[in-house]
């Protein structure tokens, strides 16, 4: 125990004034569920109970894509791996070992499969979002990561290992202090996920309406006045329809392949050798990056490359392979300048003008694009590719039409984009503070105080 505690120590996890404790000894229940009878085939659509899998599991949340259901029977089966409000959830095999999170309550009652264990603490002893943050503090990360490699073919952290992890214990008020400051960060970061959601429906909403099932073409044609659109904006749509390779379209558009849309810059390949040993140079952008911005994991590179592979904030980007479910999407970039990676187009528009349409069409296409990359699936990946996108084919309007669709859609766009900058500015500042309040470098006391300052200064 004593060699354990100087490592955590010398990786700054450790602090000499607060005890450091068996985690096993601060808990009411660790323990992994199981898939059931059946495996994916057994899901139900909408089942009574979800089933918490891996891919569910991230560091910085609790994510729904892909959330299994199951039914009444099968939930007794794995009674024993019922998850609570609370409980902390780490992954404990393959690729995503270690990633943790707090089992959210809307999504209980729940089990867990297999791969994901629950961390149930005792709460007078060991506060379940101290906890959450130690086990996701980059350090801590690194010794879960390296301890799941230890002995086996498969990463895989066993439950005697996560027992016997050792765990900074200052008093109960002093963690709950720590996790209310850290938590008041990732409050505003998930006010701004569940904000920026909304905006993307309400603009999506407008881009299907018009340029998918042609509303206010169909209204003008059957003599009616189009809904939620002035005079002006209704005269630019044509009172009819012409026929085209995809079915009946509207007057004077065109048909186009996706390709043609926009241009495709795929990323390049780097060798590990490229990679800086420390953080010199420009981070090389992964899928793993594209949701939150460049993390403490991102490798650097002070290898130069062709401008045309250099990523800056404000580029679209779509991740071409991957796992389907979870890979393959569109996103705005609001992260540093880093290089693209091979398994991401960057989107090059051809005329400003032209910006938010492509990026609303790829983003409408995402089912489209799973679809295909599940098609084609080989050892869990999957992929689009240049063929595929010229391929598909979809209807371009005319300027006039793109210029109000622009003057409808821009404010939704800026201010989800100027929320993503503000999360990522949030992340920032949450995971500076992070290792230096685990290791007592940065003290604080009650929670309640920490609270009221908040509500007095509007700051932490």
């Amino acid at each position: 125990m004593r060699i354990v505690h100087e490592n955590l120590k010398e990786m700054g996890i450790a602090n000499e004034s607060w005890p450091m404790l068996r985690l096993g000894d601060l808990c009411k229940k660790i323990g992994s569920g199981a898939t059931p009878r059946g495996g994916g085939e057994s899901y139900l659509e909408n089942g009574p109970f979800t089933l918490i899998r891996s891919q569910n599991v991230y560091n910085d949340g609790f994510k729904v894509d892909g959330l299994a259901r199951i039914s009444e029977d099968q939930a007794l089966k794995l009674e024993g791996v019922s998850v609570q409000e609370n409980d902390v959830l780490l992954n404990i095999t393959g690729d995503s070992v270690a990633r943790t999170c707090i089992a959210p309550k809307d999504y209980l009652p729940a089990r867990v499969n297999q791969h994901v264990a629950i961390i149930r603490t005792n709460p007078e002893k060991l506060d379940a979002r101290f906890l959450r943050y130690f086990l996701i503090s980059p350090k801590q990360q690194a010794y879960l990561l390296g301890m799941a490699a230890i002995g086996a073919t498969r990463n895989a952290l066993t439950k005697g290992m996560i027992e016997n992890l050792l765990v900074p214990c200052p008093n109960i008020n002093e963690q709950k202090a720590i996790a209310t400051i850290l938590g008041t960060l990732d409050d505003k970061i998930e006010l701004n996920r569940k904000m920026n959601a909304t905006l993307e429906a309400m603009a999506q909403a407008i881009f299907k309406s018009w340029f998918v099932d042609f509303d206010p073409v169909l209204a003008k044609a059957e003599g009616r006045k189009p809904s939620g659109m002035d005079a002006a904006t209704a005269a630019l749509f044509p009172d009819s329809f012409q026929n085209s390779a995809l079915g009946k379209i509207p007057k004077g558009w065109e048909v186009c392949a996706l390709y043609d849309c926009a241009g495709y810059i795929n990323g390049l390949a780097f060798r590990n050798d490229d990679f800086s040993p420390e953080r010199f140079g420009l981070p090389v952008i992964k899928i793993g990056e594209l949701k939150d911005g460049v993390t403490s994991q991102t490798k650097f590179t002070e290898v130069i490359r062709e401008q045309k592979y250099l990523i800056s904030s404000g580029n679209i980007l779509f991740s071409w392979s991957g796992s389907p479910d979870t890979s393959i999407d569109t996103f705005i970039w609001t992260g540093e300048n880093g290089w693209l990676n091979q398994h991401i187009f960057k989107i090059q528009i051809k005329r400003p003008l032209e910006k938010l349409f492509v990026y609303f069409l790829l983003r409408h296409l995402k089912s489209v694009f799973i679809e295909i990359a599940r098609n084609k699936q080989t050892t869990g990946l999957g992929h689009v590719t240049v063929q595929d996108l010229k391929r598909l084919k979809t209807v371009f309007p005319p300027d006039d039409v793109l210029r109000v669709f622009n003057h409808a859609v821009e404010p939704l766009f800026e201010k989800a984009y100027t929320n993503r900058c503000e999360t990522r500015t949030l992340a920032d500042i949450r995971d500076l503070l992070l290792p230096k309040l685990l290791s007592g470098e940065i003290r604080v006391g009650n929670p309640k105080n920490v609270v009221r300052h908040k509500q007095t200064t509007g700051r932490v």
